[in-house]
């Protein structure tokens, strides 16, 4: 990383000595891996260097070191301030009397094994952890440290890139990781992990991070037995929560009630993944950064905007938890929801995390509740393809046979203000389609008076500028224009102005888990949900969802491995518009 070879002007010597001096020694920890990730992002330095790691009880400190760093903020943009100012920071924390202690609830699961071992690795191997911290899986199976690290060694990987050292720094972590067996409602258990933890903690200020990869149903014995018997005496104590959130509005309010009964709001780290993905952040970034976008973000001259999913793979054993759920409430009501806030919402006051949900919490109060008529749900069934079968939904062992549980759903939703009065926002999300991807388009209105008209026909669509945003796989921004083909004729086609990613950045795009997890670590919430946002999200849905379930409306079927169900399209049509991931374009 470019910040790890940096010299320190004399100026920028003095401004990290105010820091050291002022902010607490856990905040320093972070410094060297915040910095950069600052330089990549273009957001504030000044609240990652002071302001992430602490909690409630450390902000007269915060605002200290906030003070301390102000002159350079003001003398200098945040750039400036990167990019020539400041060196290898790292030296700063090794007089750090913090550590962090990161306990994983549930370390046994997929989730623990496939994503959050993996993405603290990545942060290890980045030098983004603190000096001093440890990591305990905690679990009612029963197993050893040695069993442990021999179960997360297997989901480790040098992905990250090919430098020297790797394996030592993997042996380095796995000596980091330890394990505790427990009963998830036994305060007595937490009370033997809270024994561990300070063994390892010495007589530093300890800070605790608890993840909670583990059924929601089972969040609140864990929150209250953490809370009474395993929370930091010194330090802050955090706890990240998994989505589902509920399963509607008052099994939502219930649990965000029961969580409060033990954690302040800010404790309460809600995550959903899709937040964390690095083109999803972009969008603020290539919203309010770049002039040639911000005039056009609006119903003047966006014509509609759709967020599109597909897996091209079923429920695969997993029919029992998707069954209860749906994709609805899988996909649609966090990811897709949170990407459409975060991209209609009107200039922050700031890039601190309560301006920026302010924001979005106002573009979910702004939409109108779902209604039955602009919705289309399906469901997959078996499909045979190429010598081979796929099976259907229903045939799912662990899928009861009558379940008109959706695997498919499109919606249509609107935003009820000035920017975007008119304007459909559509939604659609499936499993078992034809492609897998995730993606952002904005489809442009026509251009009045075209000059060029005759030379697209009849169909003016095929002519309409469209702002691609790819989050996964193979991230790319494209946009299509028009364009003459070279020759003495007047021929147009349409091009793409492409920023494809890994033609672009050589170094790999981190999991969204390791920002997630650095944000939670450094007390950044830009990137999880309030309380009051996910409120206003489950209003939207709710109702929809109770009338589907109330009346067994049965989904329509489409084949495994298809475009979807032929709903979507007339869903579409009502509105004047095409899927942009169903026509045939050049592929960016």
């Amino acid at each position: 990383m470019a910040l790890s070879c940096m010299r320190c002007s004399p100026a920028a010597g003095a401004v990290r000595r105010g820091l050291a001096s002022a902010a607490p020694p856990a905040a320093l920890s972070f410094a060297r891996c915040g910095l950069r990730r600052a330089a990549a992002l273009g957001w504030r330095v000044a609240a990652v260097a002071t302001t992430g790691v602490q909690g409630a009880k450390d902000a007269g400190l915060e605002k200290a070191a906030r003070s301390a760093s102000q002159s350079k903020v003001e003398n200098g943009s945040p750039s400036e301030i990167i990019l020539d100012d400041f060196e290898d920071l790292s030296p700063l924390s090794e007089n750090d009397d913090s550590t962090v202690s990161i306990t994983v609830v549930g370390a046994s699961g997929d989730l623990a094994k496939k994503k959050i071992f993996p993405a603290l690795f990545a942060l290890y191997y980045e030098d983004c952890l603190p000096k001093h911290f440890t990591i305990f899986g905690y679990a009612r199976s029963k197993m050893t440290d040695a069993e442990l690290r021999n179960m997360v060694s297997k989901t480790l990987t040098c992905r990250i890139d090919k430098r020297e050292n790797c394996n030592e720094k993997m042996e380095e972590f796995l000596k980091r990781c330890f394990y505790h067996s427990g009963q998830y409602d036994s305060e007595e258990h937490f009370m033997d992990l809270d024994k561990k933890l300070k063994q390892h903690e010495g007589s530093r200020v300890s800070n605790r991070l608890f993840y909670l990869s583990i059924p929601p149903n089972i969040f609140l014995d864990v929150v209250k037995c953490a809370s009474k018997s395993a929370s930091s005496g010194n330090g802050w104590t955090r706890v990240i929560v998994e989505k589902p959130f509920g399963r509607d509005s008052d099994s939502s309010s219930a649990l965000t009630r029961g969580l409060k009964q033990y954690l302040v709001e800010d404790q309460i780290f809600r995550i959903d993944h899709y937040l964390g993905k690095e083109l999803v952040e972009n969008l603020s970034v290539l919203r309010f950064s770049n002039l040639v976008f911000e005039p056009l973000w609006s119903r003047q001259y966006i014509r509609n905007v759709q967020l599109i999913f597909s897996e091209d793979f079923g429920t695969e054993g997993r029919g029992g938890y998707f069954d209860r759920y749906g994709i609805i409430r899988d996909i649609m009501q966090n990811h897709l929801l949170q990407i459409l806030a975060l991209f209609a919402m009107e200039t922050p006051v700031s890039l601190e995390a309560e301006d920026i949900r302010n924001e979005k919490v106002k573009v979910l109060r702004s939409m109108k509740p779902l209604q039955l008529e602009d919705v289309v749900i399906g469901q997959y069934k078996s499909h045979t393809k190429g010598g081979t079968t796929y099976p259907g939904y229903t045939e799912d062992k662990t899928v009861p046979k009558d379940s008109v549980t959706p695997t498919f759903a499109a919606a249509a939703l609107f935003i009820n203000n000035a920017r975007w009065d008119g304007v459909p926002f559509l939604m659609k999300a499936g499993k078992a389609l034809h492609t897998k991807g995730a993606e952002i388009r904005v489809q442009f209105r026509h251009v009045p008076g075209n000059l060029y008209k005759r030379s697209f026909g009849t169909d003016l669509d095929t002519a309409t500028n469209e702002l691609v945003i790819r989050v996964q796989p193979d991230e790319a921004i494209y946009l299509k224009i028009n364009n003459k083909i070279p020759g003495l004729g007047m021929r147009l086609d349409r091009s793409n102005l492409n920023l494809h990613y890994a033609a672009r950045y050589s170094k790999e795009i981190p999991d969204a888990y390791e920002r997630l997890l650095l944000d939670a670590i450094e007390g950044e919430r830009r990137l999880f949900i309030r309380s009051d946002e996910l409120d206003a999200a489950w209003e939207l849905f709710t109702p929809l969802l109770k009338e589907l379930e109330e009346k067994r409306i049965a989904p329509e079927l489409y084949p495994y491995g298809s475009r979807g169900p032929v709903g979507a399209h007339y869903l579409a049509a009502k509105y004047n518009v095409r899927w942009g991931d169903l026509t045939t374009e050049q592929k960016a």
